[in-house]
C-alpha cells in the first residue's frame, strides 16, 4: 500500500513538472520584458538634449526606480498603480540587477480619461533608499523625506530637486509632465524576484550586497552606467 502511494506520488511530480517549469519560463518571461521596458524609459527620458538636466540628477543619485507604464484614470475616483524596478550603485559606480516593485495608490476628485506616463524616481539619499527597503513604502507618510517630482526638464527645479530625497520625472504620450507621488505605495515584488533569479532572493541582497543577477539586465544596467557617466 505504502510502496503503492509513493509510485503514486512520483508519477504526479513527473506529469506536474513541465507544466511548473513552463510557469516558472512564462513568469521570467514577464519580468524580463519589464526589464526590456525599463531600458526603453532609461533611455528615452535620459537621452538627448531634454535628458541633460536628469542626467545631472542621476550622477548624485544613490539609486533609481524605473516604472516603464503608471496607469492613472477614473470618473470621481481615480486609481494608479504601475510595475517597475529598483537598481542601486556602490561605490566604484557599478549597478546592481533590479529587484522588482509594484507602485499603487489612489486619489479622489473630478478625474476623466487615463493617464499612461514613464516615471523615473531618483533616490538622492542612504536614508531614502532604506525607507524603499522596507517591506512596504509610502510617499509623504515621512515628513523627514522630501520628494521634488519635476515636470518639463529639471532645470526649473534644481535646488529643490539637489536637496530632496527623492525626484521624481514622468513623461506621458510623449510629452514631459509633472507626477505626484502623494499618497502612492511602494510594494516588494518577492514572487518576482524569484521567478527572475530562479530562486528566493529579498530587495537588500539584490540591489546592496549584489548577491543576484542575471544577464538579463546587463543593458539596464550598461545604460544607468552611460548616462550617469556623460
Amino acid at each position: 500500500m505504502r510502496q503503492a502511494l509513493s509510485r503514486r506520488s512520483l508519477a504526479v511530480l513527473v506529469l506536474s513538472s513541465p507544466f511548473a517549469l513552463a510557469g516558472a519560463a512564462r513568469a521570467q518571461a514577464d519580468q524580463q520584458a519589464l526589464v526590456d521596458r525599463a531600458t526603453l524609459t532609461v533611455n528615452e527620458l535620459l537621452g538627448g538634449q531634454h535628458g541633460e538636466d536628469s542626467r545631472r540628477v542621476l550622477r548624485r543619485a544613490r539609486a533609481v526606480l524605473i516604472f516603464p507604464r503608471v496607469f492613472r484614470g477614473g470618473f470621481i475616483i481615480g486609481g494608479e498603480g504601475g510595475s517597475g524596478v529598483l537598481l542601486a550603485r556602490d561605490a566604484a559606480g557599478s549597478w546592481s540587477s533590479p529587484a522588482f516593485y509594484g507602485l499603487g495608490g489612489a486619489s479622489f476628485g473630478l478625474q476623466i480619461g487615463i493617464q499612461d506616463a514613464q516615471v523615473i524616481v531618483f533616490i538622492m539619499s542612504d536614508r531614502a533608499l532604506r525607507a524603499v527597503l522596507q517591506s512596504q513604502f509610502k510617499f509623504g507618510a515621512d515628513a523627514s523625506l522630501a520628494v521634488a517630482t519635476i515636470g518639463a526638464g529639471i532645470a526649473g527645479g534644481t535646488t529643490a530637486a539637489m536637496n530632496a530625497d527623492f525626484v521624481a520625472i514622468s513623461r506621458a504620450r510623449g510629452l514631459y509632465a509633472g507626477i505626484s507621488l502623494e499618497g502612492s505605495i511602494l510594494a516588494r515584488r518577492n514572487d518576482d524576484n524569484e521567478a527572475y533569479y530562479g530562486r528566493p532572493v529579498s530587495a537588500e541582497q539584490i540591489v546592496l550586497t549584489m548577491e543576484a543577477h542575471n544577464p538579463g539586465a546587463d543593458n539596464l544596467r550598461a545604460a544607468l552606467i552611460r548616462w550617469s557617466t556623460e
